[in-house]
Formats: structure tokens, sequence, C-alpha cells
């Protein structure tokens, strides 16, 4: 219900994921829980769910129904979380703003007047909205970070091949920077929980291209201050 009415406002949701109900009452009968156990959680437009698109913003995909999960949804359902939504994202999903010729522009929640950046920009509207506690986007050069900013949300975008990338919608182009998929909500912790519950077993068994390495409890509970590198040139 919250997310039609954040969508009535900022125009940020471009499906709602059929059969998350059916998965509620599954997961009410089994003894296991994952960590992500009966979270809802919102999913970037062009990442493979079953029985819907991946239009990536694009006219040319709207006809092609996805007919399994990517390994990321397969992975989060694995661990207990419940995929409601796609939402809305910028044409290409190569630039800041966040508009396609499908669905519209999107409009920042905080700000009507303002966009809530791109490309993950549905995912930051929704967030900032209030009716998603935590959402998976992608970033090849600030497509989460923006919008993050944008919002007043928290994003991550992993190291590059640190998550499966597979099965998200036909790429157009090459890119030589690594395009990674990555969570977005209001705190910190969330992104650590979400990045705990990828860095599973289930991820490294269904993509062995991914480094099996799980997520460094001892680094991220250090109050050791971490070395940053950067460079201030190309």
């Amino acid at each position: 219900g919250e997310a039609l009415e954040v969508n009535r406002e900022v125009n940020c949701v471009t499906d709602f994921i059929h059969g998350c109900e059916d998965q509620l009452h599954t997961l009410k009968k089994q003894k296991e829980k994952g960590l992500l156990h009966g979270i809802p959680i919102s999913i970037k437009d062009h990442i493979n769910c079953k029985g819907h698109i991946s239009s990536g913003g694009m006219v040319k995909f709207l006809g092609q129904v996805k007919e399994e999960d990517s390994i990321i949804v397969q992975v989060l359902k694995h661990q207990g979380a419940i995929p409601f939504v796609k939402t809305n994202i910028l044409r290409t999903m190569i630039n800041y703003d966040c508009s396609n010729l499908i669905f519209s522009q999107m409009l920042n929640p905080l700000n009507h007047l303002k966009s809530p950046g791109g490309s993950s920009g549905g995912e930051g509207a929704l967030i900032a909205g209030g009716a998603s506690i935590l959402g998976i986007g992608s970033d090849v050069a600030g497509s989460i970070c923006l919008p993050s900013s944008f919002c007043g949300l928290y994003g991550l975008k992993p190291t590059g091949n640190r998550i499966s990338p597979s099965a998200c919608c036909d790429s157009t182009f090459v890119l030589a920077v690594t395009a990674m998929l990555g969570p977005m909500a209001r705190d910190v912790d969330s992104l650590a929980l979400c990045m705990r519950a990828l860095l599973c077993e289930k991820m490294f068994q269904l993509d062995p291209t991914v480094p099996p390495i799980p997520f460094d409890e001892e680094v991220y509970t250090s109050s050791k201050p971490l070395r940053t590198g950067y460079y201030e040139g190309d």
C-alpha cells in the first residue's frame, strides 16, 4: 500500500512482483530462517525476476518476459527476503537523472522539483519515500552513489565481481568499468546485513566465477581505521 502511495507521488515503481504473498506464506512454514527472513525488498528494473520484463528503460526489451530469477534474486529468496516491486530507472542507465520513454520522469520524494538521481533513482525514491527498507540497485560510475546522495540514503557499490551480475537485461554497450549490483537502504547496518546475506555459499554455488569469500565480520566490527587509496587524476 505504501509503495502505491509513494509511486503515485513520484513514479518510482514499474511493476509489482506477483507471488510475493505466496512466498511469505511459504516462509512462515519454514523452520530455518535466513538472514533476511520476511524482509520485503525492492529490485531495480533491469534485474531479472521470473515472469517479469527487464526493460532497462528501453522499448526493445518490453516483450521479453524472463523465464527465471537472476542469481542475486535467487540468493535473496534463499535468505528469506521477499522481492515485492521492480523500480524505475534511467533509459540505458548511463546518466545521473532518472527518466525514460516507457515510464516517464521520476521525482525526488523529498522535493518534487528535484530529480532522485540515477540510474537507480526508483530505488532511491521508494526507500526515501518510506515504502521500502532495503533495495538492490546497480552502479558503474555513480548509479547507486548518486541517488543515495540525492535522496539522503546509504548505498554501496561492492568491489567488481563480488556479487554475481548474471542474468541482468542484455547490455547494448561494452563498459571498461565493472558494473556491480549493490544494496541501498536508510542506514549502514542494513547494507552490511544485505552483504552478509548475499556473500553466502548459495551465491558461490550458483555462480562459480564469484570469488568464494564470505563477509569479513572482523574488519567490519573493528575499530581500527581503514586505509583508503585514491588518485588525484587519470
